[in-house]
This record gives C-alpha cells, sequence and structure tokens, in this order.
C-alpha cells in the first residue's frame, strides 16, 4: 500500500491525510449499500435508540481505525484517533440520564426503524 502512495505522491503536501478520508467515507459506504449496521446487532439485544448512536460511534472508530493505519501519514496517531473516539462514549449514559431529545432530533442510520424506535421511546 506504501509503494502505491509513493508512486502518486499522496503522502506529501496538500494531500496529507487522502488516504485516510478515502478509507474512512469508503468504508462507510460499503457498509451502507452493503446493508451490513452495527446498530441493527445492538438493537437485538439493547434499547433502540441507544444501540444506534453507540453503533454509530463503533463504526465511526472502526473505520477510524481502519483508515489511520493504512494512511502512512496517519499512522502514528492511529492509537489517539482510536481512544479520542472511544472517551465519548463513556458520557452516554450521562447525557440519556440528563438531556431530553426533542421530538424533531433527526438520527441518522437504519431509516426504516428511526420511527419505531422514537414510538417505543416515548411510550416508556
Amino acid at each position: 500500500m506504501d509503494a502505491i502512495i509513493a508512486s502518486f505522491g499522496l503522502e506529501q503536501g496538500l494531500i496529507k491525510g487522502f488516504v485516510f478520508g478515502l478509507v474512512h467515507v469508503g468504508i462507510l459506504i460499503i457498509g451502507y449499500y452493503s446493508g451490513w449496521s452495527i446498530n441493527r446487532l445492538l438493537k437485538k439485544t439493547s434499547n433502540g435508540h441507544i444501540a444506534g448512536i453507540i453503533g454509530a460511534v463503533i463504526a465511526h472508530i472502526l473505520a477510524d481505525l481502519i483508515a489511520s493505519l493504512l494512511d502512512p501519514t496517519m499512522r502514528s496517531a492511529a492509537l489517539g484517533i482510536m481512544l479520542g473516539g472511544i472517551v465519548p462514549l463513556l458520557f452516554i449514559p450521562i447525557l440519556e440520564k440528563y438531556v431530553t431529545k426533542s421530538d424533531a432530533h433527526i438520527m441518522v442510520g437504519d431509516h426504516e426503524d428511526i420511527e419505531k424506535d422514537l414510538t417505543s421511546h416515548r411510550s416508556k
């Protein structure tokens, strides 16, 4: 991979981080179009809207980790990127306890499940 990147000159100048962006977004697009969803897997074992949040975060952490390991300009930051993505997960229980989401809140993810999640959350 490094040889391919070097042959195109992608490791220097304005293109620094190009491979990271390409791989990161590519992984998310592949997941979206393939139907593979961490959210759906988590929803089978937990509260729907929490699973959506955690699933989205985990998907981004994994995409960030893979992308940073493949991009030679970001490789040294891979551990920090991963840990920086994990730390905000610790705030979810606090946010769930003290922050009320509005009915107009837009969730991104498994669109066919959003209405069911919102309906079940309001009825509790």
